[in-house]
Protein backbone atom coordinates (compact mmCIF):
# COMPACT_ATOMS: atom_id res chain seq x y z
CA UNK A 1 0.00 0.00 0.00
CA UNK A 2 2.76 2.15 0.84
CA UNK A 3 4.22 2.04 -2.24
CA UNK A 4 1.30 2.21 -4.91
CA UNK A 5 0.46 5.90 -2.35
CA UNK A 6 4.56 6.73 -2.92
CA UNK A 7 3.92 5.87 -6.54
CA UNK A 8 0.55 8.14 -7.00
CA UNK A 9 -1.97 5.92 -6.56
CA UNK A 10 -5.76 6.35 -4.95
CA UNK A 11 -6.05 3.75 -2.33
CA UNK A 12 -9.44 2.28 -0.40
CA UNK A 13 -8.13 1.36 3.74
CA UNK A 14 -10.59 0.82 6.55
CA UNK A 15 -11.38 4.25 9.57
CA UNK A 16 -12.84 3.57 12.69
CA UNK A 17 -15.95 4.89 10.52
CA UNK A 18 -16.76 3.89 7.27
CA UNK A 19 -14.27 2.61 4.60
CA UNK A 20 -11.77 5.61 2.83
CA UNK A 21 -9.85 6.64 -0.04
CA UNK A 22 -6.60 7.93 0.29
CA UNK A 23 -4.11 9.50 -1.47
CA UNK A 24 -0.70 11.41 -0.44
CA UNK A 25 -1.44 14.99 0.36
CA UNK A 26 1.77 16.08 -1.06
CA UNK A 27 0.87 14.70 -4.66
CA UNK A 28 -1.09 16.77 -6.41
CA UNK A 29 -1.88 14.54 -9.21
CA UNK A 30 -3.16 11.61 -6.99
CA UNK A 31 -5.13 14.55 -4.82
CA UNK A 32 -7.07 15.42 -8.19
CA UNK A 33 -7.57 11.54 -8.67
CA UNK A 34 -9.53 10.95 -5.99
CA UNK A 35 -11.95 13.91 -6.67
CA UNK A 36 -12.19 11.88 -9.84
CA UNK A 37 -13.08 8.44 -8.34
CA UNK A 38 -15.32 10.22 -5.73
CA UNK A 39 -17.29 12.47 -7.97
CA UNK A 40 -16.44 15.19 -5.68
CA UNK A 41 -16.65 18.50 -6.63
CA UNK A 42 -12.83 19.86 -6.07
CA UNK A 43 -14.84 22.91 -4.22
CA UNK A 44 -15.69 20.29 -1.20
CA UNK A 45 -12.18 19.52 0.45
CA UNK A 46 -10.22 16.34 1.41
CA UNK A 47 -9.80 15.25 4.82
CA UNK A 48 -6.13 15.39 5.91
CA UNK A 49 -5.16 12.13 7.86
CA UNK A 50 -2.32 11.76 10.37
CA UNK A 51 -0.86 9.27 13.07
CA UNK A 52 0.19 12.09 15.40
CA UNK A 53 -1.52 15.52 16.78
CA UNK A 54 2.13 17.03 16.84
CA UNK A 55 1.77 16.70 12.95
CA UNK A 56 -1.18 18.82 13.08
CA UNK A 57 0.79 21.50 13.95
CA UNK A 58 2.28 21.54 10.29
CA UNK A 59 -0.67 21.21 8.93
CA UNK A 60 -3.31 24.12 10.36
CA UNK A 61 -3.38 26.77 13.78
CA UNK A 62 -3.31 24.85 16.60
CA UNK A 63 -4.08 26.83 19.73
CA UNK A 64 -5.17 25.62 23.42
CA UNK A 65 -9.26 25.18 22.58
CA UNK A 66 -8.08 23.23 19.21
CA UNK A 67 -5.36 21.03 21.50
CA UNK A 68 -8.28 20.05 24.41
CA UNK A 69 -10.37 18.63 21.56
CA UNK A 70 -7.54 16.95 20.11
CA UNK A 71 -6.49 15.38 23.17
CA UNK A 72 -10.00 14.60 24.33
CA UNK A 73 -11.04 13.12 20.92
CA UNK A 74 -8.21 11.06 18.94
CA UNK A 75 -7.95 8.85 17.73
CA UNK A 76 -11.17 8.68 17.13
CA UNK A 77 -14.28 9.74 14.73
CA UNK A 78 -13.94 13.77 14.75
CA UNK A 79 -12.70 15.73 12.37
CA UNK A 80 -11.29 19.50 13.31
CA UNK A 81 -12.11 22.04 10.53
CA UNK A 82 -8.99 24.52 11.70
CA UNK A 83 -7.40 27.48 10.08
CA UNK A 84 -4.62 25.81 7.30
CA UNK A 85 -1.57 27.45 7.36
CA UNK A 86 -0.34 29.21 4.20
CA UNK A 87 1.44 26.54 2.65
CA UNK A 88 -1.70 24.48 2.14
CA UNK A 89 -3.45 25.34 -1.38
CA UNK A 90 -6.66 24.67 -2.59
CA UNK A 91 -8.49 21.67 -3.38
CA UNK A 92 -6.89 20.74 0.44
CA UNK A 93 -8.51 23.89 2.04
CA UNK A 94 -11.47 26.13 1.72
CA UNK A 95 -12.96 29.43 2.10
CA UNK A 96 -10.95 32.80 3.11
CA UNK A 97 -9.09 32.20 4.75
CA UNK A 98 -8.16 28.86 4.20
CA UNK A 99 -9.80 25.97 6.48
CA UNK A 100 -8.00 22.47 6.53
CA UNK A 101 -9.66 19.23 8.05
CA UNK A 102 -7.81 17.16 9.45
CA UNK A 103 -8.24 13.46 11.51
CA UNK A 104 -6.82 11.15 13.30
CA UNK A 105 -8.77 7.85 13.22
CA UNK A 106 -8.85 5.45 15.92
CA UNK A 107 -8.61 2.12 13.38
CA UNK A 108 -5.02 -0.15 13.81
CA UNK A 109 -5.18 -0.52 9.66
CA UNK A 110 -5.60 3.53 9.08
CA UNK A 111 -2.89 4.56 11.78
CA UNK A 112 -0.62 1.49 10.31
CA UNK A 113 -0.71 2.56 7.04
CA UNK A 114 -0.70 6.20 8.07
CA UNK A 115 2.61 5.67 10.68
CA UNK A 116 4.06 3.47 7.41
CA UNK A 117 3.21 6.38 4.77
CA UNK A 118 5.09 9.22 6.94
CA UNK A 119 3.30 11.99 5.44
CA UNK A 120 -0.66 12.98 5.54
CA UNK A 121 -2.88 11.60 3.40
CA UNK A 122 -5.97 13.14 1.46
CA UNK A 123 -8.47 11.26 2.45
CA UNK A 124 -12.65 11.09 2.10
CA UNK A 125 -15.24 7.81 2.18
CA UNK A 126 -14.91 5.12 -0.51
CA UNK A 127 -17.96 6.29 -2.23
CA UNK A 128 -19.68 8.09 -5.16
CA UNK A 129 -20.52 11.96 -4.18
CA UNK A 130 -24.39 11.44 -2.54
CA UNK A 131 -24.25 7.53 -2.60
CA UNK A 132 -23.95 5.58 0.60
CA UNK A 133 -20.59 4.84 2.43
CA UNK A 134 -18.32 1.59 1.89
CA UNK A 135 -18.85 -0.41 4.67
CA UNK A 136 -16.73 -3.36 3.54
CA UNK A 137 -13.26 -3.51 1.47
CA UNK A 138 -15.25 -4.89 -1.13
CA UNK A 139 -17.90 -1.95 -0.78
CA UNK A 140 -14.94 0.29 -1.23
CA UNK A 141 -13.58 -1.78 -4.05
CA UNK A 142 -16.86 -1.70 -6.49
CA UNK A 143 -16.22 2.04 -6.76
CA UNK A 144 -13.72 1.21 -9.21
CA UNK A 145 -10.57 3.64 -9.79
CA UNK A 146 -8.40 2.19 -6.75
CA UNK A 147 -5.17 0.76 -6.97
CA UNK A 148 -5.55 -1.81 -3.56
CA UNK A 149 -8.24 -1.64 -1.21
CA UNK A 150 -6.65 -2.95 2.25
CA UNK A 151 -8.71 -5.28 4.03
CA UNK A 152 -9.79 -4.27 7.40
CA UNK A 153 -13.12 -6.18 7.62
CA UNK A 154 -16.21 -4.55 8.47
CA UNK A 155 -15.84 -0.98 9.12
CA UNK A 156 -17.09 -0.65 12.80
CA UNK A 157 -18.23 2.98 12.77
CA UNK A 158 -21.09 2.96 10.13
CA UNK A 159 -22.01 6.66 9.55
CA UNK A 160 -18.42 9.19 8.34
CA UNK A 161 -17.22 11.13 11.35
CA UNK A 162 -18.17 14.18 13.21
CA UNK A 163 -17.59 17.51 11.68
CA UNK A 164 -16.14 20.13 14.01
CA UNK A 165 -15.43 23.60 12.63
CA UNK A 166 -12.78 25.36 14.95
CA UNK A 167 -11.56 28.03 12.55
CA UNK A 168 -14.47 31.15 13.97
CA UNK A 169 -14.70 32.21 17.53
CA UNK A 170 -17.34 29.61 18.15
CA UNK A 171 -17.15 26.02 17.56
CA UNK A 172 -19.46 25.03 15.33
CA UNK A 173 -20.95 21.31 14.15
CA UNK A 174 -20.90 21.07 10.77
CA UNK A 175 -21.86 17.51 10.12
CA UNK A 176 -22.79 15.40 13.00
CA UNK A 177 -21.34 11.84 13.04
CA UNK A 178 -21.04 9.14 15.91
CA UNK A 179 -19.89 12.35 18.45
CA UNK A 180 -23.00 14.11 18.96
CA UNK A 181 -23.48 18.12 19.71
CA UNK A 182 -24.18 17.81 23.45
CA UNK A 183 -20.62 15.63 23.89
CA UNK A 184 -18.63 18.44 21.99
CA UNK A 185 -20.08 21.68 23.26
Amino acid sequence: MVELLRDGRVVGFPTDTVYGLAALASDARAVHRVFEVKGRPLSQPLILMVPEAAQVEELAEVGERERAYMDRWWPGPLTLVLRARPHLRPPLVAGEPGTVGVRIPAHAHALALLRAVGAPLATTSANRSGEPEAMTPVDAACLGGLAAVLDGGRAPGGVPSTLLDLSGSDPRILRIGPIGTAELM
